[in-house]
């Protein structure tokens, strides 16, 4: 069969039973393909559109994007923005409040990102161009109220997401 006719069929999992299994399958030493919900990454990570590349966690750092258990059954996909021996901090792109968790609650690492749509390139975590993007998009937290809302605002009326 030529690879160009294999259908790709995408089934939707309530997070109750989604989650627990791709944790178990992250455990077993697999890497999972997740379609992402929500809007707490933007403006750089767009829920449906994008998808995010997670593999077990291995020793996670300051600005990782981590899958993480904040809650009994409530999973983020967030940044680390600070480690204290087992407590981390959590913060999504797109928000201005933080999550708690501990070292173990961290699920899954996302390692790169199938973003704006594209099938065959991956923005991975450990690049140039997303290393850059993090350093300043982290320090950015004082304006980012503002720039979030003129994203929301403005941007998303003239760039609507396909």
């Amino acid at each position: 069969m030529s690879k160009n006719n294999i259908k790709i069929n995408e089934i939707i999992f309530d997070n109750s039973i989604l989650m627990p299994e791709i944790v178990r399958m992250l455990k077993n030493g697999h890497t999972v393909t997740l379609r992402l919900k929500g809007t707490s990454m933007r403006p750089f990570i767009e829920g449906i559109r994008d998808k995010a590349i997670l593999k077990a966690p291995n020793n996670p750092k300051v600005s990782d994007p981590v899958l993480a258990e904040i809650n009994k059954g409530i999973y983020v996909l967030h940044r680390i923005i600070d480690i204290n021996g087992e407590d981390i901090m959590l913060q999504g792109d797109g928000n201005i409040c933080v999550e708690h968790c501990k070292m173990n609650d961290i699920k899954g690492l996302a390692i790169g990102f199938y973003r704006k749509g594209r099938k065959n390139k991956i923005d991975y975590i450990y690049s140039r161009k997303w290393k850059i993007y993090s350093y300043i998009w982290i320090r950015m937290l004082p304006i980012r109220k503002y720039l979030l809302a003129f994203y929301r605002i403005i941007w998303l009326k003239v760039f609507p997401i396909e």
